[in-house]
Order: C-alpha cells, then sequence, then structure tokens
C-alpha cells in the first residue's frame, strides 16, 4: 500500500489479513478456500458479497465487526463457493435459494466455532441439512429475512437491490476523504462461467480439504461435507469408465524377448486384460432394478475394453457358489436371484480376495454402506458405489443418488 493510501482502508485491510492468517492457522480447511478469493472493497456493498471470484466488503461494516467476527464473514463467503451454491440453484425462486444457501452454511460455520455477526442468522432446525433440502422448508414468513451478505452470482429478482441501496447508509456511503465514484457491481455469471468456476472450486475443495487432514485439523463435519460436495459432481458412469480403460488398455512393452531373437531390443505389443472384482449388496437394502442398472451399465463399458471381471454376491456371507468369473466376452449377469435378509458385512469380499492371494486392478463394491467393514483397508483401489448417505472408512465413496 502506498504512503498516501486512505489510514482506514490501510486499518480495514489489515484486519481482514490478520483474519484470515488466524483462519488459515486455526482453521487450516476454511483458511484455504478463503485464500482463493481476492479482497475487494466496495462501497456498494451492504456488508459483504461474492460472486465466486472475489470478497466484496464494506469497509465501513468491517471495521464494525470483532475479529472473530471477520472470520466468520470470510469463511461464509469461502464456503459458499466452495459448495458451489452459485451454480445448484436450477429453477428455484432465487431469493428462496439465496436464504436457503446461508441457512445451510451458517450452522457448520457456528459448530466450528466461529463467532456470526449479529445479522447472521442461525437457526438450529436446519442443521445438517443441504440448501436443497432447507429450500422447501423455507415459509413466507421467512422469506422475508435479512440476509447477511449478498449473493451476486445471479440477476436481481427478488428486488434485492433496491432494499440493499436504501440500507447503503449504514456503511456503504463513502467516507469523507474518498472518492465519490466507485466501480459497480460485477455483473450476475454467465452459464458457461458458473460451470468453469464449479470445476476451479472442486479442485479448491479437494486440495483445502487433503491440506488440513494432513495438518492434523479437518473435522469430521467438513469431513463429510467435503465428500458429499464432490461425490455430487461426479459421474459414476464416467468415473467407472475411466477406471476400466485405466486397466485395460494395449500398450508396448521393452522387455527382453528370446534370446533367438538376437540382443537387439525391439518394442513389442502388449496386450493386458484388465482385472476388475465386483462385488454387490445382495442383503435386500438394494432393489433388484438397482442392480439391473448396475450390472447394464458394467455390461456396456466392458464392451468396449478387455475386462476380466470376478463377480461376488454377499450380504452377512458370500453367496453360495461365488465368486463367478466373467471373461471379456461374456455377458455379466447374475447366475440366479437372491433374496435378501440379514445383516451386512463386507469383509467376506475382502477376506476371501486375501485368502487366494490376489491383487485386482480394483475392487467395486455396490451397496448402501450400511454394514460391518474390514478393519483395515487392502493394498488395491477401491471404488464404493453408494445408495444412501451412509460413509466408508477407506477408498472412494461416489454417491448414486
Amino acid at each position: 500500500m502506498s504512503e498516501s493510501a486512505d489510514p482506514f482502508a490501510q486499518q480495514v485491510e489489515n484486519k481482514l489479513a490478520a483474519a484470515r492468517t488466524r483462519l488459515i492457522l486455526d482453521k487450516p480447511f476454511l483458511g484455504a478456500l478463503v485464500l482463493r478469493l481476492p479482497l475487494k472493497p466496495a462501497q456498494w456493498c451492504r456488508t459483504t458479497a461474492t460472486d465466486a471470484r472475489a470478497f466484496y466488503y464494506n469497509p465501513g461494516w468491517i471495521d464494525g465487526l470483532s475479529n472473530a467476527q471477520v472470520q466468520f464473514a470470510l469463511a461464509h463467503e469461502a464456503l459458499h463457493c466452495a459448495l458451489g451454491h452459485f451454480a445448484r440453484r436450477g429453477h428455484r425462486v432465487q431469493r428462496k435459494w439465496d436464504l436457503a444457501c446461508d441457512f445451510a452454511v451458517n450452522p457448520i460455520l457456528v459448530d466450528e466455532g466461529l463467532t456470526p455477526p449479529g445479522e447472521a442468522i442461525v437457526l438450529d432446525v436446519y442443521r445438517g441439512m443441504a440448501a436443497e433440502e432447507i429450500y422447501p422448508c423455507i415459509d413466507d414468513s421467512n422469506d422475508d429475512s435479512e440476509m447477511m451478505d449478498d449473493h451476486l452470482w445471479d440477476g436481481d429478482e427478488g428486488g434485492q437491490g433496491e432494499k440493499d441501496e436504501q440500507k447503503a447508509g449504514s456503511g456503504g456511503a463513502p467516507r469523507e476523504g474518498e472518492a465519490g465514484e466507485q466501480p459497480p457491481p460485477p455483473p450476475p455469471l454467465s452459464a458457461q462461467e458458473k460451470e468453469q468456476l464449479q470445476q476451479q472450486w472442486q479442485r479448491h475443495l479437494a486440495a483445502a480439504a487433503q491440506r488440513a487432514r494432513e495438518a492434523g485439523k479437518l473435522s469430521g463435519q467438513l469431513a463429510r461435507l467435503t465428500e458429499a460436495a464432490l461425490a455430487a459432481q461426479v459421474s459414476w458412469r464416467a468415473l467407472l469408465a475411466q477406471y476400466l480403460s485405466q486397466t485395460a488398455r494395449d500398450d508396448y512393452t521393452w522387455q527382453r524377448p528370446s534370446r533367438r531373437e538376437g540382443d537387439v531390443i525391439w518394442p513389442s505389443l502388449r496386450s493386458h486384460s484388465g482385472d476388475i472384482h465386483v462385488a454387490i449388496d445382495v442383503s435386500g437394502s438394494v432393489t433388484e432394478k438397482d442392480l439391473a442398472e448396475f450390472l447394464g451399465e458394467l455390461n456396456a463399458l466392458k464392451g468396449t475394453t478387455p475386462v476380466r471381471i470376478t463377480l461376488f454376491a454377499c450380504d452377512s456371507d458370500l453367496a453360495a457358489g461365488a465368486p463367478w468369473t466373467f471373461e471379456p466376452w461374456d455377458e455379466l449377469r447374475l447366475p440366479r436371484q437372491f433374496a435378501g435378509g440379514g445383516g451386512t458385512s463386507f469383509a467376506p469380499v475382502f477376506e476371501w480376495i486375501a485368502r487366494h492371494g490376489l491383487q485386482p486392478d480394483t475392487l467395486l463394491y455396490f451397496t448402501d454402506a450400511d454394514g460391518e467393514f474390514p478393519r483395515e483397508a487392502p493394498n488395491y483401489p477401491v471404488l464404493w458405489l453408494v445408495k444412501g448417505k451412509a460413509p466408508v472408512p477407506f477408498g472412494r465413496r461416489i454417491q448414486l443418488n
């Protein structure tokens, strides 16, 4: 900052920088996300705002907050972005969607030990709910609630802009000595910008979770939140196709041939048939229709890549006769119908693989993840395709519904 800069502006910038540093040290997950938003003073801004590209703030409003409340305001905007609220509204009414997003974010930050400003509405009834779940619960009495911040990613549909202009005098008017002309608010995001920003924030979210996990400061709540947010954006069909293509490929090898062919080593084509193990939960919690769709998808993908599939059916124990092996040219199907019942244990599949000394390229487990898991993760990739909301202790979890 130059020597001629406004001392008040410098004071507010220092306050924001201190709050951001404290978040990085104490809450590395939230701090890493906040770092992705450039800080921009904006006199048109009533309190704070974001368009998923920057953190806009009213200097007068920030000046009136405690340092703890500034941390909350920073994390509030960053979490909106990381959760992709700017790209998830669809055809919902903008005003109610904005409220739902705030009602989803605020309890999370309070549970993480942050202090909300007086303008932030924290409703315990919505704790643990996503914005999509909160939206239909908002009635007309809530619809008039005042939001703490402004969401700039969409155009103004509900007249909030006029309210904000009327309330800007509470801190929004230029201070004495400041220029009267200020840059206008940024325009709403286009559909293409939303898509690009959503992909960027997905990467930021994953990186922030990894950093906090390595520091031992990722709470269970934020871990589950991150997992759900990332899984919701992944096409399990596309990911499955990626796994199959990685494990079944034709490539060249420089392995030394027979001595009868001479001492020169020439590259030769090596065809590798992927070895995929697939386990399906037949305890009754996954419907026959779900199983049929899943096997049909596997068959379609298997037809494009040479993979051998070893199929398990399991509830609390392996089904009689399991596993079954299907060569690349075989149709993948269950040998018979299974009557669901009893509990669910995933250990028998892993124990069978270990007992036979096998090392599959990937194990796909199709389940609702409500059961007993092995105590230790195996040394091969595990991809859980999950119906429902139950977590998994290891491997990669992909939400199907």
